[in-house]
């Protein structure tokens, strides 16, 4: 087993978490330098105690989004676009309970350990509901009709101003803040001196490990087998006898809870969110983390957010050795949001065609060729 981890002699292996002891000292070491990373340590040009690591913050939360739509479109292969809707029900949900209340918005002032569950809970309320209606079509129709939310989503968020702040104001997101503790504010921590940006980070890595796993978990579990095998032959898993409409009414509202988490974790970071942060470009970002990650797969999901949250720092390296690529918005040249837009389409297509598995796949590639060597077969 420690020299072939490939094999294995049991089916409890095989499903395992961690299906070998190099699995499980790799996600050791990447944990390890994480934790390094996060508590300013440096590698090379990187340091992560600098806006890097702000970054970094809103990856690790996005990654908990894609592993939300990973679910419902690459596990049970059901596509939604409508991820941005139950992304703004957590972050409203969340402003809404843990808010700071001004002139005409509510605001609560809740702890965290209220408002976050609590704004999973609202998003994963609205996808249990819309479930019966959605998992009745499929394909471009379902696509369509989860399109729909967004810009009934939108329509709402705009309406509701006493909630939301209304169009084109916003209001400020929710005050993180765990047992009395400010978590976006300077200060110590076990007697240990944190900037704001080292506090989210570890909330952030603690948050992606536990919902991370318990995707895992979810995916290796007799829904996760159901989910696969509606993806995989629909009317075939039916014949088998899994009920369709129940086991996707499941991935729908578990990835609508996630969506609901991460929608109040990262435009928390942020400090305030309006109405047209939730349009269709924002679910059109997430369908691209996990086709560029890797589609079915928590690491992909992973890898995908990470991807496209730092695209914007690779177009801003680019315009340092390209002349006409100008970070200013009054600059000549092409802006680096046009660039960014660019590659993000390239990217994207080029994945489709070359590595459908996205990420994940190369990362696999990489790894059977070291498992292989020094053979070629």
């Amino acid at each position: 087993m420690r020299l072939r981890p490939g094999l294995v002699t049991d089916y409890r292996s095989d499903a395992g978490v961690f299906r070998s002891v190099t699995q499980r000292v790799w996600f050791g070491l990447l944990l390890a330098l994480a934790v390094y990373l996060g508590g300013g340590g440096t590698i090379g040009p990187v340091n992560l105690s600098s806006d890097w690591l702000l970054f970094a913050v809103t990856a690790l939360f996005a990654s908990i989004g894609a592993i939300g739509l990973n679910i419902i479109t690459g596990m049970a292969g059901q596509i939604s676009l409508g991820h941005a809707f139950f992304m703004g029900l957590g972050a409203f949900t969340a402003a809404v309970l843990g808010g700071v209340p001004k002139a005409n918005l509510v605001g609560l002032q809740l702890d965290m350990i209220i408002w976050l569950p609590a704004a999973g809970l609202v998003a994963a309320l609205a996808g249990f509901l819309v479930a019966p209606v959605a998992t009745r079509v499929r394909g471009m129709y379902l696509a369509f009709v989860t399109l729909g939310l967004v810009f009934l989503g939108e329509h709402i968020f705009k309406s509701a101003a006493s909630l939301t702040g209304g169009a084109g104001l916003g209001r400020e997101a929710a005050v993180i803040s765990l047992f009395g503790f400010r978590l976006d504010q300077d200060g110590e921590v076990f007697g240990m001196f944190l900037s704001r940006s080292q506090k989210l980070f570890f909330l952030g890595l603690i948050l992606l490990v536990v919902m991370g796993l318990a995707a895992k978990n979810l995916f290796r579990s007799r829904v996760g087998r159901a989910l696969a095998a509606i993806r995989d032959r629909d009317i075939a898993a039916e014949m088998m006898g899994i009920p369709l409409a129940r086991y996707k009414q499941i991935a729908f509202t578990v990835s609508s809870f996630y969506a609901g988490i991460a929608g109040a974790l990262i435009w928390s970071v942020v400090g305030r969110l309006m109405a047209e942060n939730f349009g269709f470009p924002e679910s059109i970002k997430y369908i691209a983390m996990i086709l560029i990650g890797g589609v079915a797969t928590v690491s992909g999901s992973i890898m995908g957010a990470f991807f496209i949250t730092f695209l914007p720092k690779l177009v801003e390296g680019l315009a340092k050795f390209i002349p006409f690529i100008s970070m200013s918005p009054t600059g000549g040249g092409f802006s680096g949001a046009k660039v960014e837009q660019v590659l993000y389409g390239l990217v994207l297509i080029g994945f489709l065609i070359f590595e459908p598995m996205g990420l994940y796949g190369i990362w696999v590639r990489i790894r059977n060729y070291w498992k292989a060597w020094p053979f070629s077969y």
